[in-house]
């Protein structure tokens, strides 16, 4: 028996091959006779097409040009109105002549070369019938293309007059703009048919649901399409759904008659794939003169597509962060003429937060009350949206341990008096929080005579440890050397997985493969009549196998489930320039247990970096005449690097429990 795996620093097992080159992502497969394609655009955002391709057909190299009048017909079904399309019901690629968006796909050309494909794109000529695009979010009606209202609205208590009532109020409009996930690898599939079968090498955080919305519009069975996406180079929730490209890949492979490649350039990325949608947030809040909540009215709009709906969970926060009896709650989507929003980097609490935890800041000025400490009194006993006990709530430890780090006992409360020469010290913190979220997933662990083990899952990886955290927990329930256990994941033929997004992997995954080692292990000690694994394994001589499904139980019925955390940041301001640089962040997290420490410390400081692009440098720029993001690139479109985050500065406690 070894030591125990779960709850030491062990370096990604993934890793040399990540800084060798020798990972292989989704466009980096080699596959025989292999064709490349690119898309042609609309330049329009709104209105309908004719498409003229008997130049790019003539073009060398062309083996197919696919526009809507030749495509093959895909079985489509029409979008019901759900909080997210589901499968088969996403955008209709090369189905009719209307285009919904700029950069909407309209054509696809197949070519013996990349080099062929695009210029032969380019030769493409399209007649537009522009129309109206809606593409003004104050503008739009609320109301869904099914007809369905696009507002929704919870109250408790009496918020209205218990605002007006209050002693101390504040009401601040706060706006956060589109916002593009930027991975560094851009998004690829590789398409190849067999027959009735498909082949799909992709980059995506969950290879089913892959696998189901391509089988769903190609009217096979979801058997039928294998995934593959053993390596994902960052995603933060543009891989938790199959965007057009994929459908265009299979789509082109399907008409070629061979397997096709198709790569977004960065310029694609924003448009051929979601982003945080562009928000409008209206926070009131009021309080009593010892800094008690009294009330809490929170209006959030948000930007959506005209053919499907995405809702961010905009407000979910606000009805169980801070203690307050008057609770009022309304989100608004607009329809637009925009390709469709959707998850990135903690949605929904994320942009919520933003405009919560600023409004509780105006109100502790407004009372001249420390911030920590106006949170501190309205730390709530349960969640009283659900009337529920939390499962655990740490936010005053964290508020604690994170302030202590910091020094903020040393800070002044009074505006421009904390100096640096001639540049302006600030001082700032907020709550963080997300949920629990756990669903059902399975695993399964081969134990082989040599005394090694495999065990696998059909679970991703786009950069937060899972490979090498699964590694850890197979390992230290097999009580096996971390490098006698291989872990292998990003398969539709592995047993099934969820989505790696929500903060759900290890809960979920994690529990499969921990049953399925201990089920492998219960039945080779059995059949061994052995106490040692290994020995057992070796006695036994044959492969023992074991598979294991698990699923929530009823714990989110008795149970509000959250993390909870707490952020600490200095910066410094140049009084004429206004240039903001932050100088160090501290941050504390309620994290539960924790299995890699060193992986679960980079997870965080990521989320601390990540604040900083969201608060002073991630802007996409539209084109409020056609919707385009005329800073669809690198150079214009800023995220942080090394320079602008305080990485000697950044410390982070995980705080277990």
């Amino acid at each position: 028996m070894t030591a125990a795996l779960i709850g030491k620093s062990v370096s990604r097992v993934d890793g040399r091959l990540k800084v060798t080159g020798a990972a292989t992502y989704a466009a980096e497969f080699e596959v025989p006779n292999l064709a490349h394609a690119a898309v042609v655009r609309s330049i329009v955002a709104n209105g309908r097409i004719a498409i003229d391709t008997a130049e790019a057909e003539r073009a060398p190299g062309v083996i197919a040009v696919v526009t809507h009048s030749n495509a093959p017909r895909l079985a489509y079904q029409p979008h019901k109105g759900i909080p997210d399309a589901a499968v088969g019901e996403r955008l209709h690629v090369l189905q009719d002549d209307r285009v919904n968006h700029q950069g909407q796909p309209i054509a696809l050309v197949v070519a013996e070369t990349l080099e062929q494909a695009v210029y032969a794109a380019e030769v493409v000529r399209v007649t537009y019938r522009n129309e109206a695009a809606a593409t003004d979010m104050e503008s739009v009606d609320p109301v869904l293309p099914t007809g369905k209202p696009a507002e929704w609205e919870i109250r408790r208590g009496e918020p209205d007059s218990a605002f007006e009532q209050a002693e101390f109020r504040v009401d601040q409009t706060y706006v956060i703009p589109r916002e593009n996930h930027n991975p560094i690898e851009m998004f690829a599939t590789i398409a190849s048919w067999q027959g009735n079968s498909l082949t799909l090498w992709d980059k995506t955080q969950w290879v089913h649901n892959v696998a189901e919305e391509i089988a769903a519009v190609f009217g096979i069975a979801a058997e039928n399409v294998r995934v593959i996406s053993p390596f994902v180079g960052g995603a933060f929730g543009s891989g938790l759904r199959c965007w057009p490209h994929v459908t265009l890949a299979a789509l082109g492979a399907r008409v070629a008659g061979r397997p096709v490649k198709l790569v977004l350039s960065r310029r694609e990325m924003y448009f051929g794939v979601g982003y945080r949608p562009h928000t409008v947030q209206r926070a009131a809040l009021g309080a009593s003169r010892n800094g008690q909540l009294q009330a809490i009215r929170h209006e959030g709009h948000q930007e959506t597509s005209t053919y499907e709906e995405f809702t961010e969970a905009l407000l979910s926060a606000t009805r169980f962060l801070h203690s307050c009896p008057n609770v009022h709650t309304r989100h608004r989507i607009a329809p637009m003429n925009v390709h469709t929003p959707t998850y990135m980097r903690a949605p929904g609490e994320a942009s919520g937060m933003y405009a919560l935890e600023s409004a509780m800041d105006e109100l502790a000025v407004a009372l001249k009350m420390d911030p920590v400490e106006l949170r501190l009194r309205n730390e709530p006993d349960r969640d009283e949206f659900k009337d529920l006990p939390f499962s655990s709530r740490s936010t005053r430890e964290c508020y604690r341990a994170a302030a202590e780090r910091f020094g903020w006992s040393r800070r002044t409360a009074e505006p421009r008096s904390m100096r640096d020469g001639r540049v302006l010290i600030g001082w700032g913190m907020a709550s963080a929080t997300y949920p629990m979220n756990y669903a059902p997933a399975s695993a399964m662990a081969r134990l082989l005579p040599d005394g090694t083990a495999e065990v696998m899952s059909a679970a991703s990886d786009m950069g937060p440890g899972t490979w090498t955290s699964m590694t850890q927990v197979a390992a230290d329930t097999l009580g096996l050397p971390i490098e006698r256990v291989k872990f292998t994941l990003g398969d539709t033929r592995l047993p099934r997985a969820p989505i790696h997004g929500g903060s759900m992997t290890m809960a979920s995954v994690g529990s499969a493969v921990q049953a399925a080692c201990r089920k492998a292990r219960d039945d080779a000690l059995a059949r061994a009549g052995s106490n040692d694994l290994e020995e057992a394994m070796e006695r036994f001589g044959q492969v023992i196998e074991a598979t294991a499904d698990v699923a929530p139980g009823d714990e989110t019925k008795r149970f509000s489930m959250h993390a909870f955390g707490a952020v600490f940041v200095e910066v410094a301001v140049d009084p004429d320039l206004g240039e903001t640089r932050v100088r160090r962040m501290v941050g504390a997290y309620g994290a539960g247990r924790v299995v890699n420490p060193k992986i679960a410390r980079s997870q965080c400081i990521g989320g601390m970096i990540g604040g900083i692009g969201m608060a002073l440098m991630e802007h996409s720029v539209v084109d409020p005449r056609n919707g385009r993001v005329t800073n669809a690139n690198l150079a214009e479109y800023a995220v942080p690097v090394h320079a602008d985050a305080p990485v000697a500065g950044v410390d982070n406690r995980v705080l277990h429990e």
